[in-house]
């Protein structure tokens, strides 16, 4: 894993089997997201990833910081800064970016994101007409291990469009099914991004398999 320097200090993500191990011992649902979660879909690597993202629901956060006893754990509160995160405290509604160490002279090893639901209901944080059951959130990697599903991925990587975030795009269109690709694409018609690049290329997608 690459070392990446940040204002809050060296990040040296921890290996996924290691932060997967961990998770195991969660007594609520949880998942792989990030680039990894693209990656899984793909069923290949092709690139290096410079952290470990874990998601989970807000409602279970509290059994996650439980989880994390003994670890150096810091919530971005407010967004663009760290602070401690005490076992024990609820977050308030803003917080839903953790970052996780094991004691504070080393380095990041992996986040944790909060997602938003209403009863068995996903809500995409960024705007609540976006949502989907819960149950077809997430896809069964592995007994006991469950990776966020790529449309939904893609979704949250699509504002930044960052180098890494297009090659994400691009590995994962080809195993997108018809109902991903659909259900991204008006997702992000109802973010007011009609004209993303990225539907013009799902666009063409479907037209080549026509």
């Amino acid at each position: 894993m690459p070392r990446i320097e940040t204002p809050w200090g060296p990040w040296e993500a921890a290996p996924l089997d290691d932060v997967v191990a961990l998770f195991r011992n969660l007594p609520a649902p949880w998942w792989i997201a990030g680039g990894y979660a693209v990656e899984l879909a793909v069923g290949r690597p092709y690139r290096e990833h410079g952290d470990v993202d874990i998601a989970l629901l807000r409602r279970d956060h509290l059994a996650a910081r439980a989880l994390l006893a003994g670890w150096d754990v810091h919530a971005a509160d407010p967004p663009g800064s760290l602070r401690p995160w005490p076992e024990g405290e609820t977050l308030p509604q803003h917080v839903h970016d953790i970052w996780v160490r094991e004691d504070p002279q080393g380095p990041w090893r992996f986040q944790l994101m909060l997602d938003e639901a209403e009863g068995e209901e996903w809500v995409f944080r960024r705007d609540p007409r976006i949502r989907r059951p819960l149950d077809g959130l997430t896809l069964e990697e592995e007994p006991g291990v469950r990776r966020l599903s790529p449309e939904v991925q893609l979704l949250y990587k699509s504002r930044g469009l960052r180098p890494k975030d297009e090659l994400d795009f691009a590995q994962a269109l080809p195993h997108l099914t018809g109902e991903q690709r659909a259900w991204l694409a008006h997702a992000l018609e109802l973010l007011g991004q009609a004209d993303h690049p990225w539907r013009e290329a799902m666009a063409a997608a479907a037209r080549c398999r026509e």
